[in-house]
């Protein structure tokens, strides 16, 4: 009568036709061999590529660190330091007063000149007109809104004296009979142009 499978003596009975199945003959023998070989192989080179794309991973992780693995090497290298060009010494925003382009005084010579110049009875556009030559369109829109009355000072009362100076613009203070005038003078396409004044 037959063990049922089932039971312990049928597993175990079961797994000893399975074990001794190869031993029966060489052929045998040999054909679980390579079937046993043929399985590992497999798992080693699945677990391989695996194991390949989490070191690519981890070398474009390590990437940002400045180091490289050398393949085969089994050592990490690190990149030699390149040496830079030297850079240029930039040009310095402001320049000593000495330098200052005898244009942009002028420029603020006579717009200051203009400034003051308002006799009773003069209108804005009248006095504006007079500024327009020297002034840049945005400011002119600005001084569009100024009566001219208000204008505390009459006349000059001295040379135009630079106190700062850019490549692009100069800051020129002027002596009126009232105030001294502080004006900015910008270096445009069409020339040097006050751009803006205060009270010193």
């Amino acid at each position: 009568m037959a063990v049922p499978i089932r039971s312990p003596r049928g597993r175990t009975a079961a797994y000893r036709i399975i074990w001794q199945w190869p031993l029966r003959s060489p052929a045998r023998l040999a054909v679980t061999v390579v079937l046993i070989g043929g399985l590992v192989f497999g798992l080693v080179l699945v677990g391989g590529q695996v194991g390949g794309g989490a070191s690519s991973g981890g070398l474009l992780a390590g990437g940002g660190q400045g180091e490289r693995w050398e393949q085969g090497s089994g050592v990490s290298a690190t990149p030699t330091p390149t040496m830079l060009p030297p850079v240029s010494p930039l040009t310095p925003e402001s320049r000593p007063v000495d330098q200052a382009p005898p244009q942009a005084l002028e420029v603020a010579r006579v717009w200051a000149s203009a400034w003051v110049n308002h006799p009773e009875g003069m209108t804005t556009q009248q006095w504006v007109a007079g500024l327009r030559p020297y002034t840049t369109d945005e400011f002119l829109g600005v001084l569009a809104g100024v009566d001219p009355a208000n204008v505390p000072a009459s006349r000059v009362t001295g040379a135009a004296t630079p106190v700062r100076v850019a490549p692009k613009s100069v800051e020129v203070e002027v002596p009126t009979d009232s105030i001294r005038l502080t004006i900015l003078v910008v270096d445009t396409e069409a020339g040097w142009k006050v751009s803006r004044y205060d009270r010193a």
